[in-house]
Protein backbone atom coordinates (compact mmCIF):
# COMPACT_ATOMS: atom_id res chain seq x y z
CA UNK A 1 0.00 0.00 0.00
CA UNK A 2 1.15 3.85 -1.00
CA UNK A 3 0.02 6.94 0.22
CA UNK A 4 0.36 10.15 -1.80
CA UNK A 5 0.58 12.36 1.22
CA UNK A 6 1.32 15.82 2.60
CA UNK A 7 2.11 16.05 6.39
CA UNK A 8 -0.31 19.57 6.38
CA UNK A 9 -3.11 18.12 4.36
CA UNK A 10 -6.01 17.63 6.44
CA UNK A 11 -7.20 14.62 3.81
CA UNK A 12 -4.62 12.81 3.78
CA UNK A 13 -4.30 12.94 7.39
CA UNK A 14 -7.70 10.85 7.54
CA UNK A 15 -6.05 8.62 5.72
CA UNK A 16 -3.34 8.09 8.04
CA UNK A 17 -5.87 8.34 10.97
CA UNK A 18 -7.77 5.08 9.29
CA UNK A 19 -4.92 3.18 8.32
CA UNK A 20 -3.46 3.49 11.70
CA UNK A 21 -6.54 2.66 13.09
CA UNK A 22 -6.44 -0.39 11.24
CA UNK A 23 -3.39 -1.48 12.06
CA UNK A 24 -2.00 -1.30 8.48
CA UNK A 25 1.19 -0.97 6.93
CA UNK A 26 1.89 1.43 4.26
CA UNK A 27 4.72 3.64 2.19
CA UNK A 28 4.22 7.11 2.35
CA UNK A 29 5.41 9.41 -0.60
CA UNK A 30 5.93 13.02 0.43
CA UNK A 31 4.04 14.99 -2.27
CA UNK A 32 5.31 18.96 -1.96
CA UNK A 33 2.10 20.36 -1.97
CA UNK A 34 3.42 24.33 -1.16
CA UNK A 35 5.39 23.89 -4.72
CA UNK A 36 2.30 22.42 -6.43
CA UNK A 37 3.66 19.41 -6.91
CA UNK A 38 0.52 17.05 -7.21
CA UNK A 39 -0.40 19.77 -10.48
CA UNK A 40 3.27 18.42 -12.26
CA UNK A 41 2.59 15.78 -15.25
CA UNK A 42 4.12 13.15 -12.88
CA UNK A 43 0.44 13.68 -10.75
CA UNK A 44 -1.73 14.30 -12.99
CA UNK A 45 -0.72 11.35 -14.72
CA UNK A 46 -2.03 9.51 -11.66
CA UNK A 47 -5.02 11.69 -10.56
CA UNK A 48 -5.90 13.93 -13.70
CA UNK A 49 -7.86 16.49 -11.05
CA UNK A 50 -3.99 16.98 -9.43
CA UNK A 51 -4.97 16.67 -6.17
CA UNK A 52 -4.13 14.37 -3.16
CA UNK A 53 -4.24 12.18 -1.63
CA UNK A 54 -3.66 9.56 -3.95
CA UNK A 55 -3.61 5.81 -2.38
CA UNK A 56 -2.57 2.54 -4.59
CA UNK A 57 -3.13 -0.85 -2.88
CA UNK A 58 -1.71 -3.10 -5.83
CA UNK A 59 -2.76 -2.54 -8.82
CA UNK A 60 -5.82 -0.46 -7.51
CA UNK A 61 -5.04 3.55 -7.45
CA UNK A 62 -8.03 5.31 -5.75
CA UNK A 63 -8.33 9.21 -5.67
CA UNK A 64 -10.71 11.23 -2.84
CA UNK A 65 -9.92 10.53 0.38
CA UNK A 66 -13.82 9.74 1.06
CA UNK A 67 -13.42 6.91 -1.81
CA UNK A 68 -10.03 5.69 0.02
CA UNK A 69 -11.72 5.09 3.37
CA UNK A 70 -14.87 3.68 1.95
CA UNK A 71 -12.52 1.37 0.59
CA UNK A 72 -10.04 0.41 3.45
CA UNK A 73 -12.97 -0.03 5.99
CA UNK A 74 -14.86 -2.36 3.64
CA UNK A 75 -11.53 -4.44 2.54
CA UNK A 76 -9.07 -4.20 6.32
CA UNK A 77 -11.71 -3.91 9.03
CA UNK A 78 -12.54 -7.33 9.97
CA UNK A 79 -14.83 -5.74 12.85
CA UNK A 80 -17.40 -3.92 10.09
CA UNK A 81 -16.96 -1.12 12.40
CA UNK A 82 -15.95 1.89 10.41
CA UNK A 83 -17.99 1.54 7.91
CA UNK A 84 -20.71 -1.51 8.78
CA UNK A 85 -21.91 -3.35 5.79
CA UNK A 86 -25.52 -2.75 6.30
CA UNK A 87 -27.81 -0.58 4.10
CA UNK A 88 -29.41 2.36 6.66
CA UNK A 89 -25.32 2.48 8.26
CA UNK A 90 -24.28 3.00 5.41
CA UNK A 91 -26.56 5.82 3.88
CA UNK A 92 -26.00 7.72 7.40
CA UNK A 93 -22.65 7.73 7.41
CA UNK A 94 -23.17 8.25 3.28
CA UNK A 95 -24.16 12.04 4.33
CA UNK A 96 -21.54 12.65 6.70
CA UNK A 97 -19.14 11.60 4.03
CA UNK A 98 -20.11 14.09 1.70
CA UNK A 99 -20.45 17.09 4.26
CA UNK A 100 -16.32 16.21 5.15
CA UNK A 101 -15.09 16.16 1.04
CA UNK A 102 -18.27 19.35 0.89
CA UNK A 103 -19.83 22.33 3.29
CA UNK A 104 -16.41 20.89 5.72
CA UNK A 105 -13.55 22.16 3.04
CA UNK A 106 -15.02 25.72 3.49
CA UNK A 107 -13.18 25.71 6.38
CA UNK A 108 -9.87 24.26 4.20
CA UNK A 109 -9.92 27.21 2.09
CA UNK A 110 -9.73 29.95 4.64
CA UNK A 111 -6.84 27.93 6.07
CA UNK A 112 -5.47 28.24 2.49
CA UNK A 113 -5.72 31.85 2.52
CA UNK A 114 -4.15 32.07 6.16
CA UNK A 115 -1.38 29.70 5.89
CA UNK A 116 -0.54 29.65 2.29
CA UNK A 117 -1.70 33.27 1.28
CA UNK A 118 -4.45 31.54 -1.53
CA UNK A 119 -6.49 34.07 -3.31
CA UNK A 120 -9.40 32.97 -1.84
CA UNK A 121 -12.81 34.97 -0.87
CA UNK A 122 -12.12 34.50 2.98
CA UNK A 123 -14.92 35.88 4.37
CA UNK A 124 -17.04 33.50 2.31
CA UNK A 125 -15.01 30.59 3.08
CA UNK A 126 -15.21 31.40 6.92
CA UNK A 127 -19.42 32.07 6.14
CA UNK A 128 -19.65 28.74 4.71
CA UNK A 129 -17.45 26.69 7.47
CA UNK A 130 -19.42 28.54 10.43
CA UNK A 131 -22.79 28.04 8.70
CA UNK A 132 -21.66 23.84 8.34
CA UNK A 133 -20.14 24.17 12.12
CA UNK A 134 -23.87 25.20 13.36
CA UNK A 135 -25.69 22.36 11.37
CA UNK A 136 -22.44 20.11 12.98
CA UNK A 137 -22.83 21.43 16.48
CA UNK A 138 -26.84 21.22 16.66
CA UNK A 139 -26.20 17.27 15.25
CA UNK A 140 -24.47 16.73 18.12
CA UNK A 141 -26.16 18.14 20.88
CA UNK A 142 -27.40 14.79 21.42
CA UNK A 143 -24.70 12.26 20.56
CA UNK A 144 -21.47 11.45 20.97
CA UNK A 145 -20.61 10.71 17.17
CA UNK A 146 -22.13 11.65 14.09
CA UNK A 147 -23.97 8.23 13.51
CA UNK A 148 -24.08 4.78 15.06
CA UNK A 149 -23.23 5.73 18.28
CA UNK A 150 -19.64 4.59 18.03
CA UNK A 151 -16.72 6.59 15.52
CA UNK A 152 -17.18 5.58 11.57
CA UNK A 153 -15.36 6.94 8.84
CA UNK A 154 -18.14 9.85 9.10
CA UNK A 155 -16.61 11.52 11.78
CA UNK A 156 -12.92 10.96 10.43
CA UNK A 157 -14.36 12.84 7.18
CA UNK A 158 -14.96 16.00 9.29
CA UNK A 159 -12.94 15.46 12.05
CA UNK A 160 -9.64 17.45 10.47
CA UNK A 161 -10.64 20.31 8.92
CA UNK A 162 -12.96 20.96 11.97
CA UNK A 163 -10.42 20.48 14.34
CA UNK A 164 -8.45 22.82 12.61
CA UNK A 165 -10.85 25.86 11.88
CA UNK A 166 -8.52 28.19 14.10
CA UNK A 167 -5.95 28.05 11.79
CA UNK A 168 -8.25 29.73 8.47
CA UNK A 169 -9.52 32.31 11.33
CA UNK A 170 -12.75 30.48 12.24
CA UNK A 171 -13.70 30.30 16.35
CA UNK A 172 -14.91 27.17 17.54
CA UNK A 173 -15.82 28.63 21.38
CA UNK A 174 -19.62 28.74 20.18
CA UNK A 175 -19.26 24.96 19.22
CA UNK A 176 -19.21 23.51 22.82
CA UNK A 177 -20.95 19.81 20.91
CA UNK A 178 -18.53 19.97 18.60
CA UNK A 179 -15.54 20.86 20.86
CA UNK A 180 -16.54 17.74 22.91
CA UNK A 181 -16.41 15.59 19.73
CA UNK A 182 -13.22 16.97 18.91
CA UNK A 183 -11.79 15.39 22.26
CA UNK A 184 -13.41 12.49 21.86
CA UNK A 185 -12.08 11.75 18.72
CA UNK A 186 -8.75 12.13 20.15
CA UNK A 187 -8.97 9.84 22.99
CA UNK A 188 -10.01 6.78 20.32
CA UNK A 189 -7.49 4.01 20.14
CA UNK A 190 -5.52 4.48 17.12
CA UNK A 191 -5.48 8.36 17.00
CA UNK A 192 -2.70 9.86 15.83
CA UNK A 193 -1.52 13.62 15.50
CA UNK A 194 -1.04 16.22 13.59
CA UNK A 195 0.42 19.74 12.90
CA UNK A 196 -2.33 21.32 14.20
CA UNK A 197 -4.11 19.17 15.78
CA UNK A 198 -2.17 18.01 18.74
CA UNK A 199 -2.61 14.88 21.05
CA UNK A 200 -5.22 15.14 23.73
Amino acid sequence: MKLYDFELSGSCYKIRLLLNCLGLNYEVVNVDFVNKEHKTPKYTALNPFGEIPIFEDGPLRLRDAQAIMVYLARKYDRDNYWYPNDAEAQGRINQWLATGGGEVMNAAGARLVKILNYPLDLEKLQAGANRAFKILDDHLATREYLELGHPTIGDLACFPYTAMAGEGGIDLSPYKNILAWIARIKRMPGFIPMPGIPAA
